[in-house]
């Protein structure tokens, strides 16, 4: 439930912030390494407990920069022709680089801390450890996307290679959620309330998203082909006629 809170809190400010974001975008990358170097340091020497409290749910847990994703990712199966899309649209990019900042810092933490551990033979659940080896599959994976999403890096990469490298957010994303049910989902499956309720309400997000993309994958296949199929017949026609 927790995570449904900073999804629609992080829905309601996007919209409202939407021109600044779209003006200023460098002001809120600041903002964002501001925030990974505050959790760093109370990571490390500590912080107010209100402030720590705030860093702990929105980048030890990651839950802001998840929100950020899940938004980026719906963004991506709206109608063109929504309200909603050509509101979110042009901050698209400005809205994955900030995430990509966000997740940087979490992963910063929670590499440094179980780095040590894997190497120096200490125990570690199987979970964990599966949880810790996709998250290096994920580092991978947020390097090339948060990288390429630069508007002066896209500049400078052919269309459809950019193209290409972007579709690799459609297994990111998915992944995001294989490791969510890996630290998660033990807890939930022994009964853990506050697991369960999280682990439904990423599924939700999740799961919806991936029936989301494949109904507007087959909807634009469906549109392509009539298109081609309205093409051929109009062309036969412009052939009877002469």
């Amino acid at each position: 439930m927790e995570f449904a809170i900073v999804l629609a809190a992080t829905l309601g400010a996007c919209l409202l912030l939407r021109t600044p974001l779209h003006k200023h975008p460098t002001v809120f990358y600041a903002l964002a390494i501001a925030i990974d170097v505050l959790f760093v340091f109370g990571s490390t020497v500590g912080l107010p407990r209100p402030v720590w409290a705030a860093l702990f749910v929105l980048v030890q847990k990651c839950e802001l920069s998840l929100a950020l994703f899940a938004i980026v990712m719906y963004i991506g199966v709206l109608s063109p022709s929504s309200k909603l899309y050509q509101w979110l649209k042009p901050i698209r990019s400005e809205l994955s680089i900030i995430a990509w900042f966000l997740a940087l810092g979490h992963m910063a933490v929670y590499l440094l801390a179980y780095i040590p551990k894997t190497f120096q033979g200490a125990h570690v659940d199987t979970n964990v450890f599966g949880g810790f080896v996709l998250a290096m599959i994920l580092l991978v994976l947020l390097m090339v996307l948060g990288i390429t999403s630069f508007a002066g890096v896209k500049r400078h990469m052919r269309a459809d290679d950019w193209k290409r490298l972007q579709k690799l957010a459609y297994p990111f994303f998915m992944l995001i959620y294989v490791h969510v049910l890996l630290l998660l989902l033990p807890a939930a499956l022994h009964g853990g309330l506050s697991a369960s309720v999280t682990v439904a309400v990423y599924s939700v997000v999740f799961v919806g998203y991936a029936i989301a993309r494949t109904a507007r994958a087959l909807h634009e296949r469906v549109k392509d082909e009539r298109s081609v199929k309205l093409t051929a017949e109009s062309d036969e026609w412009e052939r009877a006629k002469a």
